[in-house]
């Protein structure tokens, strides 16, 4: 599969409005692994932000790609976490 049809999934899409100034989370767990294939809007991982945490969402049924930030890893906001390669 080439790499232009692979998803991003990035954390902007998850981030709460009221943590807008918030800059920083954590990847507090994944629920998925690298090969595995998710069903649309299913949750991927979830993300620590102050001290919300957050589920994030597969955008679109497909196979997990990749894991670019692991568990207790922090990352900035708009950050990609994981790629998809749709179905």
């Amino acid at each position: 599969m080439a790499a232009g049809s692979r998803v991003v999934v990035d954390s902007a899409a998850a981030w709460p409005e009221d943590a807008m100034d918030v800059e920083e989370a954590v990847v507090a767990n994944w629920f998925v692994r690298e090969g595995a294939h998710v069903a649309a809007d299913e949750v991927l991982c979830e993300i620590q932000v102050e001290k919300v945490s957050i589920d994030v969402l597969a955008p679109t049924a497909g196979e997990v790609v990749a894991i670019l930030v692991g568990e207790n890893d922090e990352f900035v906001r708009g950050d990609p976490l994981a790629e998809l390669a749709p179905d």
